[in-house]
């Protein structure tokens, strides 16, 4: 049975002390769609709104980093993870990198 992790980008949890700090967690995913989104995108680009797929894209990313940071936090066996942040940046043409850090943290209780 997996255990359950907080994270929160606050610095504390509410009713919750921290006991230790296990560390900082870090990972990222770098991620592209295929070239028919692209195509879809460039034409949305003419004439405004969101990219419904870039959006999706970076969603699905971020979640990603999330559950790997995650799992990084439990080798660590820690209980939360504090200071969550997130970070993008673009690698390459159509290609956008999600970074997620935070603090891993033991609990008191």
């Amino acid at each position: 049975m997996q255990r359950r992790m907080i994270y929160t980008t606050t610095d504390s949890i509410p009713g919750r002390e921290v006991a230790e700090i296990l560390g900082v967690v870090t990972e990222n995913v770098v991620q592209t769609k295929h070239v028919g989104k692209d195509i879809m995108a460039g034409l949305k680009s003419l004439v405004g709104g969101e990219i419904g797929g870039y959006s999706e894209m970076l969603t699905e990313a971020r979640q990603t980093a999330i559950s790997r940071m995650v799992k990084a936090a439990l080798e660590f066996d820690a209980d939360a993870i504090i200071c969550l942040r997130f970070t993008t940046s673009s690698i390459m043409t159509n290609a956008s990198e999600v970074l997620a850090y935070g603090t891993a943290v033991k609990l008191k209780g």
